[in-house]
C-alpha cells in the first residue's frame, strides 16, 4: 500500500512524539523536524508508509544517537499485557469458539501502537474487542488453514502485543515461526521483546531482517525470505505489515485494528474496525 497524502502529517507527529521521548531541547527537536521535512520531498510518490518510516527513524537515530527511544515503554507495555494474560487465557478456555476468541484477543493487542496513536487503554480495548464483530472476517478459511498448516509464519508487530500473539499461537497448536524486527523502530517488537512475552516458549523466534515498521521484503534477510516463500500460512499482524504486504501474493491473513482513517479507507471499513482478512488471489505481485 503506497502512502496517501494524509500520511505525511502523521510522519511529523510521530517524529515530534519520538523526539520528546529523547529530549526536551526544543532546538534539537526542531533540527530533526527540519531534517525530516527536507528528506520527504526526495521520496518516490509510490513509497509505502513503512519505507518512509524506516528512513525517518534512521534520521532520528543518526542525529540523536538514541537507538531505542521506546525501550522503557515497550517493557512497561509487555509487563501490563502479561498481567492480563491469565484472565484472557481463561476467557479463551471458556469461549464457545476458543480459536475465534484467541484471534480477537490478538487483535485487541494491536491497540498497543505508538506510531498510529499515543493514547490507548489495553484493558478497556481488550474487553470491547472481545465483544466486537469483525468488519472483515475470513475466519472459517483461516481456521481451515490453521488445521492443515505445516509451516506457519507469524509476523510480529508491537511489543506488549506479543503477549496476545502468544495466546493465539498457543490456541492454534501448530508449529509457528515468529518473525520480529531486526532493529528497534518505534515500539515494534525485536527478539528481546518477544522473549520477555514468552513467545520463545511456544514458537521459534527469528529476525526478518527488516528494520522498518513493517515487513518490507527488499530489506529482509535471504533466509527469512526463503521461509516466507515456503510457508503454508502467514499471519500478518498490524497496520505496518498490512501496508508493506497488502500487494504481495502469498497465503497471508491480515490481522489488525484499523486505527487511522487511511488504513480504514484502503481496506474499505469504518475506522476502529477489527479485521481478519485473507489475501485475495491475483492481488499484486508474487513473492
Amino acid at each position: 500500500m503506497k502512502a496517501y497524502l494524509d500520511c505525511y502529517p502523521c510522519f511529523f507527529v510521530q517524529t515530534l512524539n519520538t523526539m520528546r521521548l529523547i529530549t526536551s531541547d526544543e532546538q534539537e527537536i526542531w533540527k530533526v523536524l527540519r531534517a525530516v521535512s527536507s528528506f520527504l520531498p526526495e521520496l518516490s510518490f509510490d513509497s509505502t508508509p513503512p519505507e518512509i518510516g524506516r528512513e525517518i527513524y534512521r534520521i532520528i537515530s543518526d542525529m540523536t544517537g538514541v537507538k531505542d527511544p521506546y525501550r522503557d515503554i515497550k517493557k512497561r507495555c509487555t509487563k501490563q499485557a502479561l498481567s492480563l494474560y491469565p484472565n484472557i487465557k481463561e476467557k479463551v478456555r471458556k469461549a464457545e469458539n476458543s480459536l475465534l476468541t484467541a484471534v480477537k484477543a490478538a487483535v485487541a493487542g494491536n491497540i498497543i501502537d505508538f506510531g498510529a496513536q499515543a493514547e490507548f487503554d489495553i484493558k478497556k480495548d481488550l474487553d470491547r474487542i472481545l465483544n466486537q464483530d469483525f468488519a472483515v472476517s475470513d475466519f472459517e478459511r483461516f481456521a481451515r488453514m490453521v488445521k492443515k498448516s505445516r509451516k506457519t509464519v507469524y509476523l510480529a508487530d508491537n511489543a506488549g502485543e506479543t503477549v496476545f500473539d502468544r495466546i493465539l499461537i498457543e490456541e492454534m497448536a501448530v508449529p509457528v515461526i515468529y518473525a520480529v524486527r531486526d532493529k528497534p523502530v518505534i515500539n515494534d517488537a525485536v527478539t528481546e521483546d518477544a522473549v520477555e512475552a514468552g513467545i520463545d516458549k511456544v514458537a521459534q523466534v527469528i529476525s526478518s531482517g527488516s528494520d522498518a515498521p513493517g515487513t518490507i521484503m527488499d530489506y529482509c534477510r535471504d533466509d527469512f525470505i526463503d521461509i516466507f516463500k515456503s510457508a503454508d500460512l502467514i499471519i500478518s499482524k498490524g497496520q505496518g505489515n498490512y501496508e508493506a504486504l497488502s500487494e504481495v501474493q502469498r497465503p497471508i491473513f491480515f490481522l489488525l485494528k484499523s486505527k487511522c482513517p487511511v488504513i480504514a479507507k484502503d481496506i474499505g471499513v469504518p475506522e476502529g474496525s477489527i479485521i481478519l482478512m485473507g489475501q485475495k488471489k491475483n492481488t499484486g505481485h508474487m513473492i
